[in-house]
C-alpha cells in the first residue's frame, strides 16, 4: 500500500478518535519512518483555549522513567555502578532503614538497583495516596524525600525483592537518589547534562526542576485526571521527580528515543539488557513485559504477530514513547488524559502499528 494512503489513515483515525471522545482536551502523536516513509507530527483539541500544535512541550507521565533509566545505563557503562548493587550503597541508611519489613522480616539490605530498575523491589507505591492528598488539600506539600519517608512509615510492602512485579514510583525516586550520590549533581542537572544537552534536546525540561534552553511560543499542554490538570497542581513536581517529570516538544522526544535505540547513548550489550532483561506484567489491554522500564507487548501467535513486536514506555495520561524495529519507526503520542492509560496502547498497537505493517505488503 502507498506510504502516503498509509500515513493519511493513521492521521484521519487518530483525529477520529480524539474527536469522538468528550474527556480528551488535547492530543498529540508523532510518527516517524524512513523506511516506512512516514513522517507525521500532528495535534488535536485545546490547550486553554488555544489550539494544540504540534511543536507544544508535553508531559508525557511515566515515559520520564525511561530517561531515568537511560541515566543508569549510562552511568552502569562507565564502571560507576552495577545493577546488582545493593541501594544500601549509595543512599543513606537514615532513609533506607526499615524501608522494607515484609511480615516480620527486614529486606531493606537485599534491594538491588535492578530491582528498582524493572519494579520489583517489593515496595509499595507513594505516588497515588500522596496525589489524592495533593488534590483533596491544596495546601498540602511534601518532598521527595519526605514522601519516601511517609511510604515507609504508612504502607506495607507487597513481597520481598525481586519475587513480584509491582509498579511503583518509589523504586523511580531511589533511582534518582542514586543518580545524584554518584554524579554529586540534582537528578535535573545530571539530566540535562548527560542526555539533554549532547542531544540538542532544547525544548526539554524537568517539570519544576528547571526550564528549557529555549522557551516555547507555545503553552504546555495540560494533561488530566478527572478534569483536573496535574500541571496545575502545586507541589506535584516532587511527585514526578525521576518517575516522571521530563517535558518536552515531540521532536526532542524523538530526538532521544532515536539515540537510544541507535546505540547512541548506551553500549549496545546494556541497551539490550535493559530491554530484554524482563519480567511478566498484566495489563488490561495487552500483555506485557517489563525490562528496565521498558515496555514489550508479548507476542502471541494469532492474536499478536512477531510483526507487531516492539519496545518503549508507557504513560497514565494516555502516554507512549516507543520504537517499532520492522517498519524501523519512531511511535510517540498522548491522549492526554487518565482515562486513556490502556487506550492509548490500543490505539497504536492496532491502528498505527498495523498501519505500519502494511507499507510492507
Amino acid at each position: 500500500m502507498k506510504t502516503d494512503l498509509i500515513q493519511n489513515k493513521i492521521e484521519k483515525e487518530f483525529r477520529e478518535k480524539v474527536n469522538k471522545d468528550k474527556r480528551i482536551k488535547n492530543a498529540y502523536l508523532l510518527v516517524n519512518s524512513k523506511k516506512a516513509g512516514v513522517d507525521l507530527n500532528i495535534a488535536e483539541g485545546y490547550t486553554a483555549g488555544v489550539p494544540a500544535d504540534p511543536q507544544q512541550p508535553n508531559h508525557l507521565a511515566s515515559v520520564g522513567k525511561i530517561f531515568t533509566a537511560t541515566l543508569i545505563g549510562m552511568l552502569f557503562d562507565k564502571n560507576e555502578l552495577d545493577y546488582n548493587d545493593p541501594v544500601l550503597k549509595y543512599i543513606d541508611t537514615e532513609l533506607m532503614e526499615g524501608i522494607h519489613i515484609y511480615r516480620g522480616k527486614d529486606y531493606s539490605d537485599e534491594i538491588t538497583i535492578r530491582h528498582l530498575l524493572m519494579q520489583t523491589s517489593g515496595l509499595r507505591d507513594v505516588f497515588w495516596p500522596l496525589l489524592k492528598r495533593m488534590m483533596k488539600e491544596p495546601g498540602f506539600r511534601i518532598n521527595t524525600r519526605e514522601a519516601l519517608i511517609w511510604g515507609k512509615e504508612n504502607l506495607k510492602p507487597v513481597a520481598p525483592p525481586g519475587k513480584k512485579l509491582h509498579y511503583t514510583d518509589t523504586n523511580y525516586y531511589l533511582l534518582g537518589f542514586i543518580v545524584e550520590k554518584i554524579t554529586g549533581k540534582k537528578f535535573h542537572q545530571a539530566m540535562e547534562e548527560m542526555i539533554f544537552e549532547p542531544l540538542s534536546m532544547d525544548g526539554a525540561y524537568m517539570h519544576g526542576f528547571s526550564e528549557a534552553k529555549k522557551l516555547s511560543e507555545y503553552p504546555t499542554a495540560g494533561l488530566f485526571i478527572k478534569n483536573v490538570n496535574l500541571l496545575s497542581i502545586q507541589g506535584v513536581h516532587e511527585l514526578d521527580y525521576a518517575g516522571g517529570s521530563v517535558i518536552a516538544p515531540m521532536e526532542d522526544y524523538l530526538k532521544f528515543m532515536k539515540a537510544l535505540a541507535d546505540g547512541k547513548l548506551l553500549n549496545k550489550d546494556t541497551l539490550e539488557r535493559m530491554i530484554n532483561d524482563d519480567t511478566a506484567m498484566g495489563f488490561p489491554a495487552l500483555g506485557f513485559d517489563y525490562g528496565y522500564s521498558v515496555w514489550k507487548p508479548k507476542i502471541i501467535p494469532l492474536l499478536v504477530p512477531p510483526g507487531y513486536a516492539c519496545w518503549g514506555c508507557v504513560g497514565v495520561t494516555g502516554a507512549f514513547m516507543f520504537f517499532h524495529p520492522q517498519s524501523k519507526s519512531y511511535i510517540i503520542g498522548t491522549f492526554n488524559d487518565f482515562a486513556y492509560r490502556g487506550k492509548a496502547l490500543q490505539f497504536m498497537v492496532t491502528k498505527i502499528i498495523k498501519n505500519l505493517l502494511k507499507t510492507e505488503s
